[in-house]
């Protein structure tokens, strides 16, 4: 069964910040806003100057840490208890996750996401993704239901650290890489298909306009790159997460990022960084030890880690155990053109240290 989960509307353009009122007062005039500092920061005081001259109230509550059970929970908790018509997230991945497993779990409550950053899909994507206090990936759940409208400034995300754009774009090219090889064995899946079109869109944006985006982002300026990296990377990059079939095709890149967040020593990477890294990883297994070439070149245009850092401990021995906890669903790995094993994992994270 082919089916296809997207959010209602999806609106982007420069200084969007400041008529953010009259996108929600047609849902609500009493919301709860749901940020970060940083995030509030970025699209005040034009958006809640906007809000006050439509009329709309509203209660505000930050983020302490990550998308954890537990703050999904408050989250829906503080939101049942004001009685708020519309949940507004403004921010980043684990704000907009957060909002989106909460709304989910609350019928009457819209959902309007307000992406602050390029970094990932979360805006756009049908999946929340749980973790720890610690910031280790638990799971990946699929959402009840999706925003209503999904908002973008392209002011506020050119005032971003680029280094936001460049994995966000890395996150986004991922998914031409992680669902083209499933087409090798499953030609005639038209919902495969709907997914590698999308993705190869996102990645013909990126080679022809991801330079001039990234220039644009350093100079803090609003141009038509950086708008159209903007979209590919929050709407192709979701579209193509948001295909599913019967036959379920997960990315093998993001199956070894989600453990590669258990290892304190790369706390520090973003998403799409160890994303890219899990692409290469990924890229060795498939082409046999050697790394496909437009992939490495990309990675390293977007400047990705291509090594894990320091280790504690034995690395060899740590390298081993990272392979072993890596999981991917058996049924998934038969669909693909290469061996997926702890043994072929193990070999081409070796393999990356000694890449040049």
């Amino acid at each position: 069964m082919l089916a296809i989960k997207s959010p209602r509307a999806y609106a982007h353009e420069a200084g969007l910040r400041a008529r953010a009122g009259e996108f929600i007062k047609p849902y609500a005039t009493h919301i709860r806003i749901f940020t970060s500092p940083h995030a509030w920061h970025a699209v005040n005081p034009e958006l809640s100057q906007s809000l006050e001259a439509s009329g709309i109230s509203w209660q505000l509550e930050y983020l302490p840490g990550e998308c954890t059970e537990q703050a999904i929970a408050h989250l829906k908790h503080n939101t049942e208890q004001q009685g708020a018509e519309l949940l507004l997230a403004i921010g980043g991945g684990r704000v907009l996750d957060a909002a989106k497993a909460a709304a989910s779990q609350l019928p009457a409550v819209t959902l309007v996401n307000f992406a602050t950053l390029a970094a990932t899909c979360a805006a756009w994507s049908p999946l929340a993704i749980i973790y720890s206090d610690r910031g280790e990936h638990l799971r990946s759940q699929p959402l009840g239901k999706m925003p209503e409208l999904v908002l973008v400034d392209s002011e506020v995300i050119a005032r971003s650290d680029v280094r936001y754009l460049k994995a966000g774009i890395v996150d986004a090219l991922a998914k031409y890489y992680e669902f083209q090889p499933y087409q090798r064995h499953n030609p005639d899946d038209l919902a495969l298909d709907l997914k590698v079109m999308t993705a190869r869109r996102a990645l013909e944006t990126f080679q022809q306009w991801g330079d001039a985006a990234v220039a644009a982002n350093q100079q803090q300026q609003v141009t038509p790159a950086l708008v159209r990296v903007i979209d590919a990377s929050i709407v192709l990059a979701g579209l193509a997460n948001s295909v599913r079939d019967v036959l379920p095709t997960p990315g093998v890149a993001h199956a070894i990022h989600n453990q590669l967040t258990h290892q304190p020593e790369l706390h520090h990477w973003l998403h799409g960084e160890k994303v890219g890294y899990s692409l290469l990883v990924q890229s060795l297994i498939e082409h046999h030890g050697e790394p496909d070439a437009g992939l490495l070149a990309l990675l390293r245009q977007y400047a990705m880690p291509l090594t894990l850092p320091a280790l504690s401990g034995d690395r060899a021995a740590r390298l081993h155990t990272l392979a072993q906890q890596i999981k991917f669903p058996q049924a998934s790995a038969e669909r693909l053109p290469f061996t997926l094993t702890a043994a072929t994992l193990e070999q081409a994270l070796l393999a990356t240290d000694h890449l040049v």
